[in-house]
């Protein structure tokens, strides 16, 4: 799933292009993916998109009016693409908004799960929506950090992942997070140290404005990952072989020697196959 930093070089790509020019036609869209009725997408035809923002994973696109925002998802498969005019577009894509000068903006979506979402709301609608989100990632220091940390007693990796915590970052970035800060994706959240709370905070600043900066010069997930999806592979901070703990939905990636003293975490998929 696309997380905070692919998601912020795309809306700084996006920004000038989406207010180049105002739109001609908004849609079709797929019926699965536009989750909204009210008002229709025809209501942006002959608008003028403000640019590009960002709320978490959150591809935002308000009209210059301040009437209408138009809010993208791209969940684990969806790809927005602008479309420069006359260049060739797919067929049906799950979501078309095509502008007077002949560019798109088209939304794409691989496998037959068409879980990516399109909403056109007011932004007093949006801010309703997105009001369960926790801070931007990109914005949390130390204390904001161990204020959410000291909530409840949650394992650092499932914590990291929870929108509703901390906004934008999801399991791959988690993983290379608590790679970079050297500690365990079990640990609980409030059993750490001041050290190792100012350490994670530095570690979340440090891994998404480097996965950020690379993103930017178009760099693919084998230039960003250093852990996530290369178990075996030797880690970049000690070259002890990468581990993984296997869940129904996702995966965990760490180091044994840099993160867990050496041992080696549970295979929860594999533990209930022997139950």
């Amino acid at each position: 799933m696309p997380e905070l930093p692919e998601v912020e070089a795309w809306v700084r790509e996006l920004d000038p292009l989406v207010s180049a020019a105002p739109i001609e036609k908004a849609g079709p869209a797929h019926i699965a993916t536009l989750k909204t009725v009210d008002p229709p997408l025809s209501a942006l035809d002959g608008r003028h998109l403000a640019g590009a923002r960002r709320r978490g994973k959150n591809l935002l696109f308000p009209t210059d009016d301040g009437e209408l925002v138009l809010r993208v998802h791209l969940m684990s498969a969806g790809r927005l693409r602008y479309l420069a005019p006359g260049s060739k577009a797919p067929k049906t894509p799950m979501l078309r908004i095509r502008f007077v000068d002949g560019a798109e903006l088209v939304l794409t979506e691989a496998g037959r799960r068409k879980r990516a979402g399109v909403w056109l709301v007011t932004p007093k609608r949006l801010d309703e929506d997105l009001a369960h989100l926790g801070p931007d990632a990109l914005s949390l220091d130390a204390d904001g950090l161990a204020t959410i940390l000291a909530r409840e007693r949650r394992r650092l990796h499932a914590l990291l992942r929870d929108q509703r915590a901390i906004a934008g970052i999801g399991r791959a970035h988690a993983n290379e997070i608590l790679l970079r800060a050297r500690l365990s994706p079990f640990k609980a959240s409030t059993n750490l140290s001041s050290e190792e709370v100012r350490r994670l905070a530095t570690a979340i600043r440090e891994d998404l404005e480097r996965a950020l900066e690379l993103r930017l010069r178009g760099k693919s997930d084998a230039d960003v990952y250093l852990v996530h999806d290369r178990v075996g592979e030797p880690c970049p901070q000690c070259a002890t072989p990468i581990a993984r703990v296997d869940f129904e939905e996702h995966t965990v990636s760490y180091c044994p020697s840099c993160q867990t003293g050496g041992r080696t975490l549970k295979d929860r998929r594999l533990s209930k196959l022997l139950r």
